[in-house]
């Protein structure tokens, strides 16, 4: 890490990973994003490179020499049957992990699943999650399983999903009274980034991070809350 960290980003067009990528071209400790994309971010940062392809698990030369990968991909639940969400869900990040574990033993990964995850619950997708976070951390690699709540934009961060969009319009206004009367439930994107840089540069033991833990990493994290 004397030279800085290359961090791999999977889902940096969604919500959280666009507060993700944001964090690792702002801090100084990392020296390069990978941020593997379907389609072109249209972002330019001297920093980012942007890998385009239709399979986010495909094997490649991009995937070796990773310090820390940070994965969200996967969609809402949403009037999807458990087969698609299964398929989009676990056996996504599955592949991707797997793809990183074999090109990059050893290296840091972050799984975004979140609250609610339950391998042993009743609703379909808290138990897909449970199952995936479960086969990710069976890999060889360092992980971290982020189980964030309500996640508040920051910084010109929008979500892709409409639905979210609508709920997240709505909240803007009650976001700076929700974060005080429930911290343990309400974080941002920005804090999810700095959390994740924190945890992977040491700041954490692997395993599950809640909404608190997240909070908690990201304003101890060098320069303290920003937002």
């Amino acid at each position: 890490m004397t030279d800085g960290l290359t961090v791999l980003v999977f889902g940096a067009s969604g919500m959280v990973g666009q507060g993700v990528l944001r964090e690792c071209l702002l801090d100084d400790r990392v020296r390069e994003v990978r941020a593997v994309v379907r389609a072109p971010l249209g972002v330019t940062d001297p920093k980012l490179r942007e890998v385009v392809g239709t399979d986010l698990a495909l094997p490649g030369e991009h995937l070796a020499g990773v310090d820390a990968t940070f994965d969200s991909v996967g969609v809402s639940s949403s009037g999807r049957r458990e087969p698609e969400y299964r398929r989009l869900t676990y056996d996504l990040t599955v592949g991707i992990a797997r793809a990183v574990a074999d090109a990059s033993p050893g290296s840091a990964f972050a799984y975004v699943s979140g609250a609610g995850t339950d391998r042993d619950g009743r609703l379909m997708w808290a138990r897909v999650k449970g199952e995936t976070e479960d086969a990710v951390a069976a890999l060889p690699l360092r992980t971290w399983l982020l189980r964030p709540g309500i996640i508040q934009p920051l910084h010109g961060v929008r979500t892709k999903t409409r639905l979210y969009g609508v709920v997240y319009a709505a909240l803007r206004p009650a976001f700076p009274l929700l974060r005080r009367v429930a911290p343990d439930h309400v974080t941002t994107t920005e804090a999810v980034g700095r959390a994740f840089l924190a945890a992977v540069t040491g700041g954490a033991s692997e395993g599950v991070l809640t909404t608190s833990g997240i909070n908690a990493l990201a304003d101890e994290s060098p320069g303290g809350r920003r937002s």
